[in-house]
């Protein structure tokens, strides 16, 4: 009896914690899969009825077949690129601030920290500011300097390269972090034994630091992969998508499949196609978080 009323009491503590998750993701979710499997949007707003796969076929074989596997190609290097450049950088300077002879270390590590520490909506506005093509920081030093300045926004190499070199600034003081923990972890017996045995510095960053670093980080850096496959704030918030393409009115050069269902949604009520991207975003990052989790060996130790 004592235990049945303590059981009751828990379920009264966690009842407003899985009401909320139940309204604010459960239904969310149930919703947007029904809504893909309509014809609901800016002509069927008061009439839209099921129509099976057909938004699925339309994504996939029909009329937005093409942008959506431009838009899917340039997300995924996005995310890649953005994640392993970041990781790359956090890395390199984890690996040369974690040392004791180094007595300004720990400023260092202070000032790397601050795109992390920032904001994140002022940070990304004031990069939108710096790469401005007529005002911007980095362009009036350019001209100061004598060079051509850059079309951040009305190129598309630039302004495709322009967004991920803010996305490595933003991303490279978390895997900073990161990987300093990673290092605080390898016992010094490992690297006395290397010096002893008369190993370099290179052989013993590639047989030891790395790799249990590696085993450390590739979770979050998956995480974070996952985390750079839906970016829209930094992308909206900078070129808002642009430069314009011409080959659909809904995607930009820019644009990444979040950004793309945002403009259905908001700007063409194309509320159904929009659902079934959702639906495709959330195949996909499940999909490819599961397969890079199983190829780490994250699941390694839970297999008996």
């Amino acid at each position: 009896m004592k235990r049945k009323k303590e059981s009751l009491i828990a379920y009264a503590y966690l009842t407003p914690a899985l009401a909320s998750i139940l309204l604010m993701t459960v239904v969310p979710i149930i919703y947007t899969v029904y809504i893909s499997f309509t014809n609901y949007n800016l002509y069927h707003l008061d009439s839209f009825e099921f129509i099976g796969f057909r938004n699925y076929i339309t994504v996939l074989s029909g009329s937005i077949k093409n942008i959506f596997l431009s838009v899917l190609i340039w997300n995924i290097c996005f995310a890649f690129l953005s994640t392993l450049l970041a990781y790359l950088l956090g890395m390199s300077l984890a690996v040369l601030l974690n040392n004791s002879m180094m007595k300004e270390s720990k400023i260092y590590r202070s000032i790397l920290i601050v795109p992390w520490a920032l904001p994140a909506a002022i940070a990304i506005l004031s990069w939108q500011g710096l790469l401005n093509e007529q005002y911007g920081g980095i362009n009036n030093l350019l001209s100061l300097l004598g060079l051509n300045m850059i079309p951040w926004m009305t190129d598309v190499f630039w302004a495709r390269f322009g967004i991920i070199l803010v996305n490595i600034w933003l991303g490279f003081p978390y895997m900073l972090n990161v990987c300093l923990g990673g290092l605080q972890s390898i016992s010094p017996t490992y690297y006395e034994v290397a010096v002893v045995e008369g190993a370099k510095r290179w052989h013993i960053f590639q047989k030891i630091t790395f790799p249990l670093i590696l085993k450390v980080t590739i979770p979050l850096a998956v995480a974070s992969f996952a985390a750079n496959f839906n970016n829209f704030g930094n992308i909206y918030m900078i070129t808002q998508g642009g430069p314009a393409s011409t080959a659909s009115q809904y995607a930009g050069s820019t644009d990444i499949l979040a950004s793309m269902v945002y403009k259905m949604t908001t700007w063409s009520r194309r509320y159904d196609l929009s659902a079934t991207l959702s639906i495709f975003i959330f195949i996909i990052i499940g999909t490819l978080t599961a397969v890079n989790l199983k190829i780490s060996g994250v699941f390694k130790g839970d297999e008996k």
